[in-house]
């Protein structure tokens, strides 16, 4: 059993998120504005930014789990009211990388982060989800961009992500066209990996949660990080990352436990060393 990740939010006031880590290291993020399709505001942010400078320090956790409350939304973005503060240009990129950052870092982060999305999932609450390495929607989730309507872009990867996610042609509908699509649209399109029933979203994702923190934790992110940087350099490059993956894998205590559980036909315990 895991405690070490829970000492990272103990004492901590979250205004704006809901935030716990179970014994076996599966750390939730829950989005707490239900009230305002749990809209990204100040608090949001700042609580952010406070969990990008803990969580990758802490050993404790196994997998995230990003869900929201209510049944209206997941994420609808920012308020409309932060595009109206009068940035200075120098100062409005300072603002949105601290946004950015907690992003990079889900999907940076050597462990898995499972999206679970109901209803609007939307604007910055999609470029969110596209962070996460799994995507779980509810049948009646729905997916776009608004950005365009007040003359904006999707500046938090939803150009960047989504044109790497589902291809330019795909992209260009949902972020220059403005079209929003339901959830099994957006299954077939690749933008999420699973559709659920709306009673069932919460135990889905804590399912993949149980299921992936019963895998070997160094294998998991060294196939996430492989993974994730294929997606931008050739397939030479990429097989050799992919042999000095397995060139540490094999050397691990853990290596040696699956193969020793595997003999024995018993659950394997890894330890991440």
């Amino acid at each position: 059993m895991i405690d070490e990740g829970k000492d990272i939010i103990e004492g901590h006031d979250f205004k704006a998120l809901k935030v716990a880590i179970d014994g076996d290291g599966i750390m939730t993020i829950t989005l707490a504005r239900p009230e305002r399709l749990n809209a990204f505001n100040n608090d949001m942010r700042a609580e952010f930014l406070w969990l990008t400078r803990r969580i990758e320090a802490n050993s404790g956790i196994r997998v995230i789990v990003i869900n929201a409350e209510g049944e209206r939304a997941f994420c609808a973005g920012a308020d409309v009211s932060w595009f109206e503060n009068d940035w200075p240009t120098e100062r409005f990129r300072v603002e949105y990388r601290w946004v950015h950052d907690f992003f990079d870092l889900l999907e940076r982060i050597e462990i898995p982060v499972i999206c679970a999305a109901q209803g609007v999932c939307a604007c910055g609450g999609l470029e969110l989800a596209m962070s996460c390495d799994f995507r779980i929607a509810a049948e009646d989730a729905r997916f776009g961009f608004t950005e365009a309507n007040i003359n904006l872009i999707p500046g938090s990867g939803g150009c960047s992500r989504l044109v790497n996610l589902i291809g330019p042609g795909w992209a260009k509908e949902l972020v220059m066209a403005g079209t929003f699509i339901d959830a099994e649209q957006a299954r077939s399109i690749g933008l999420v990996t699973r559709v659920v029933p709306v009673a069932e979203l919460q135990d889905a994702a804590m399912e993949l949660a149980r299921k992936l923190v019963a895998k070997a934790p160094l294998a998991m992110g060294l196939a996430k990080v492989i993974m994730n940087t294929c997606d931008s350099i050739d397939t030479t490059s990429g097989r050799i990352l992919e042999r000095i993956g397995q060139s540490v894998l094999i050397r691990t205590e853990d290596h040696k436990e699956g193969i020793r559980a595997f003999r024995e036909k018993r659950p394997a315990a890894y330890r991440g060393r």
